[in-house]
């Protein structure tokens, strides 16, 4: 293994919320099908928190969340999901479902990003991801998004979302342009993955299960 691993800390999201990004994920597929499915190797979630930490640190990282879940309930949460967006590369667009941020929501992710900082590192490389040979590459942007995720995607310019997957970027304009009806949902489970190829939750870490 790596001495760093590119790990995302996230919100595994309820029955509605699958169902939804498992529908467009289906659609995405008919126009690009050298995108991805949702799969076991593609989980469907809500990033909270991406980080490079210290291999040898991840009992500790685990620690830490373990210690924020004792005073956050994300179960009692009631989300919204409100429309679709996507991030351009190449010609294409990685695309998700956009969820609605609450204070609940920004406090807990303030707490993960204490908690793991002592564990962090600034950056990584390749080798801190998961590859398979059918994705033997990492792109670059993925490699930034993570060194930059706090600040660039944490506090006020945190955008909570399910990434559903790819598809031509003319394609996922026109589908940002239709209704999107929005519907309310709830987290599953909070799980820290190793993360593949453009930020898929590729590798099962560890797991919390979540009551009321």
């Amino acid at each position: 293994m790596s001495d760093v691993t590119a790990i995302d800390i996230l919100l595994d999201p309820d029955a509605s919320m699958l169902q939804h990004a498992q529908a467009a994920n289906a659609r995405l597929l008919k126009v690009f099908p050298k995108g991805y499915a949702l799969d076991a190797a593609h989980q469907p979630h809500i990033s909270c928190l991406q980080r490079y930490v210290k291999t040898d640190a991840l009992e500790n990282v685990f620690a830490a969340v373990t210690g924020v879940l004792a005073t956050e309930h994300p179960a009692t949460w009631k989300l919204t999901a409100f429309k679709y967006y996507y991030i351009p590369w190449k010609g294409l667009g990685l695309a998700g479902i956009v969820v609605r941020p609450t204070d609940e929501l920004l406090g807990y992710q303030k707490k993960l990003i204490d908690a793991v900082a002592p564990f962090t590192v600034p950056s990584g490389t390749a080798a801190a991801y998961v590859t398979t040979p059918e994705d033997p590459d990492i792109v670059q942007p993925a490699i930034e998004y993570v060194a930059a995720f706090v600040p660039d995607h944490s506090g006020t310019n945190f955008s909570p979302h399910v990434t559903i997957g790819l598809a031509p970027e003319n394609y996922l304009k026109d589908m940002l342009a239709e209704p999107f009806d929005e519907f309310a949902f709830s987290p599953a489970a909070v799980s820290v993955y190793q993360l593949g190829n453009y930020g898929v939750a590729a590798k099962k870490l560890k797991g919390w299960s979540l009551s009321i």
